[in-house]
């Protein structure tokens, strides 16, 4: 088992996968990276206290405590960009989201240290991730993975304005079965004071393009979430209670009516069949 991986097996088809909550660098990269760097802005901050309902749900986990600027666990790891044309940033990310410079000069890694990093980091979580699907769907007949991810409100490197609460990706609709997608979008959707959008500025990682196979059983949605919804999107990055708390009476219904379509169409399996 390996130390910065939590995995976590629950009894339900549903997996949620948690790839950028971690802030835990690589030994002697503090000294690399420059004061942007350190700040770690670009982590999806406080997000397993987000979904802690999730244990309740019986859903599956995997989360890294190692943070995207060591690599990015949702990124392709041949290198291509999941945005061809946009600004984004890549698996051993050089440049914060909004363009800051993350290495000191001279201290940005090799294509050398990059493969040792992927076979360190990337790979272990991926193969987590593969196992707790191919459980749910040998236990359920289909697996239902949430990716869950966050991001400040306003990018303007990235995106103009200010984003939408709820960002739901599908890859264009091809990662999951459209039922599962528009669960999600009229719920987002009624939930009032908040904004939502499908396949919008973000349409599903790496992950979610990958995984999601719909004709092999295989339901995937990615969810980013607007920071500005539940917490402080500057240092020291405060969780806000309150304000978390009413995203949380979104979010819960959301992935228990996900839940309840996926179980619908599980084949007939379950804990007691095996």
């Amino acid at each position: 088992m390996v130390d910065f991986l939590d995995i976590f097996e629950g009894e339900s088809p549903l997996i949620l996968s948690m790839p950028h909550g971690g802030q835990r660098l690589m030994p002697g990269l503090e000294n690399r990276l420059t004061e942007a760097g350190l700040r770690l802005a670009d982590t999806d901050w406080w997000i397993e206290r987000l979904y802690d309902f999730g244990d309740a749900l019986g859903a599956s986990r995997v989360r890294t405590d190692m943070s995207r600027y060591v690599i990015d666990v949702n990124r392709d790891p041949a290198g291509r960009s999941l945005y061809p044309g946009q600004a984004t940033t890549g698996l051993c990310p050089e440049t914060a989201f909004d363009g800051t410079p993350l290495y000191k000069s001279g201290q940005s890694p090799d294509r050398a240290e990059i493969e040792e990093r992927r076979l360190a980091y990337f790979d272990p979580y991926h193969a987590a991730l593969s196992a707790l699907i191919e459980r749910a769907k040998a236990r359920h007949g289909l697996a239902l993975l949430y990716d869950c991810h966050s991001i400040r409100s306003q990018v303007p490197r990235l995106f103009e304005g200010e984003l939408p609460t709820f960002n739901i990706g599908s890859n264009g609709g091809t990662s999951c079965a459209p039922e599962l997608e528009d669960i999600a979008r009229e719920i987002c959707a009624a939930a009032p004071g908040y904004r939502s959008v499908a396949n919008g500025r973000f349409k599903g990682g790496w992950i979610t393009r990958t995984y999601g196979r719909p004709d092999a059983g295989v339901h995937a949605l990615q969810m980013e979430l607007a920071q500005k919804a539940y917490m402080l999107e500057c240092p020291p990055w405060t969780y806000d209670v309150e304000k978390a708390g009413r995203l949380r009476a979104v979010l819960k219904p959301l992935l228990q009516a996900l839940l309840a379509w996926t179980e619908d169409r599980a084949g007939g399996k379950n804990e007691k069949d095996l």
